[in-house]
């Protein structure tokens, strides 16, 4: 460590929130500096590449009265830590970690760097344990283990208006005292949505080995993280891939961000603007929603025995149902067979009783029961995807 400041003026250009440096020397990937504007402020920034003739720093603010004659930065040697301390439960804090809620700074039990290593896939515990959740569309058809990575596909990103109704309703249900919420809004800087998600993770890391809890991890939305990658990609002069993505972000799919989302988690939950406006909540569609741990999490001595059957016997029938709309659509209900509206009418009431449940919170044996109660639609000998000995003991 130099014992001496390193301060430059050297700033050759200023791009979007980027800011380019010529001849320095000793810069570090990850460091943190202190960017002094010509009136005395300072705000700061991170070096996020180095190369023979620039030095590249995103600022975490405004760029807003930078000009490239009278900005000087200043090097610290450090990288981005964040202060950590079981007191920030229940306390709100802005993308870079200060507290936005009024209250004093936390004193710190450590200070961590937000960049931590990776964990070694080969060396992850198999995550196995069921987690119900209340929502037989999840816990019956879409199961979760604990440690399971899941998108969300829904509509658009979160305002300050969402992020009032988070907190409201985090107060109301008494979770707000166990949560750590970091927000950072639309008219924040682009720049600081790319280090609020190693925020929260340091902090849930911290939580988890420090103490011992379980810890859910939110990150919402990923479209807006996204969003940044592509802008600091275009200031930094990066050639771009599909709809002018980083080109690390390429896909010959469809959409960059939902491709590369469900490759790197284990699932996915898809919210469905169709049984939104037939009033089904939560409006969750089993048929694209998926849990690739389901299995590791269900069966006797976890769920019940029944449930894989059930599962791919509702899933099944549903999506017949599904179809079979279609086809009625084009046919009429005359053109149907009897055995097609039972179909209809078990796709029907499997929306209306089994997805829809509002705010009732149901165990897994009352949504494999439920489960149970549509079959009665159907006629036994239709529920080819049971094994016998299930249809005997639970068709009554």
């Amino acid at each position: 460590m130099d014992l001496i400041t390193r301060e430059y003026k050297t700033v050759s250009r200023i791009a979007g929130p980027l800011i380019f440096l010529e001849n320095v020397p000793k810069a570090s990937i990850g460091e943190m500096v202190a960017i002094v504007l010509p009136d005395g402020r300072s705000r700061s920034g991170q070096v996020i590449e180095i190369s023979e003739k620039y030095t590249v720093v995103q600022v975490l603010e405004t760029t807003v009265s930078m000009d490239v004659a009278g900005t000087s930065v200043r090097f610290s040697e450090y990288s981005a830590k964040l202060n950590l301390s079981i007191d920030m439960l229940g306390r709100r804090f802005n993308g870079i970690g200060e507290p936005i809620d009024g209250l004093p700074p936390i004193i710190p039990e450590i200070r961590a760097d937000i960049v931590g290593m990776p964990i070694n896939p080969v060396a992850r515990d198999n995550p196995s344990d069921f987690i119900q959740t209340g929502i037989s569309t999840i816990d019956g058809l879409n199961t979760l283990v604990r440690g399971q990575k899941l998108p969300i596909f829904s509509g658009a990103g979160i305002t300050f208006r969402d992020a009032a109704y988070f907190q409201e309703e985090f107060e109301a249900s008494g979770a707000l005292q166990n949560s750590v919420i970091f927000l950072n809004l639309a008219d924040d800087p682009t720049i600081e949505r790319l280090i609020t998600p190693r925020c929260a993770l340091t902090t849930a890391e911290f939580l988890a080995f420090n103490y011992d809890m379980h810890v859910l991890v939110i990150l919402t939305d990923m479209t807006n993280y996204c969003e940044a990658l592509r802008e600091i990609g275009a200031a930094r002069e990066e050639i771009p891939g599909r709809r002018g993505y980083p080109g690390y972000m390429y896909t010959d799919i469809t959409h960059p961000i939902p491709d590369l989302t469900g490759y790197i988690t284990e699932g996915q939950i898809v919210l469905s603007r169709e049984l939104y406006r037939k009033g089904i909540y939560p409006p969750i569609d089993p048929l694209p929603s998926l849990s690739r741990l389901m299995n590791r999490g269900i069966g006797k001595g976890k769920t019940r025995e029944d449930h894989r059957n059930a599962a791919d016997q509702l899933y099944a029938a549903y999506a017949k149902g599904r179809d079979l709309r279609r086809l009625e659509a084009i046919v009429g209900e005359t053109g149907l067979s009897e055995m097609d509206k039972k179909f209809l009418r078990f796709a029907e009431e499997f929306e209306n009783k089994f997805i829809s449940q509002r705010y009732t919170d149901r165990d897994i044996k009352e949504t494999l029961n439920l489960g149970w109660e549509l079959f009665k639609i159907l006629p036994k000998e239709s529920l080819t995807r049971i094994r016998q000995e299930f249809v005997e003991k639970y068709y009554k």
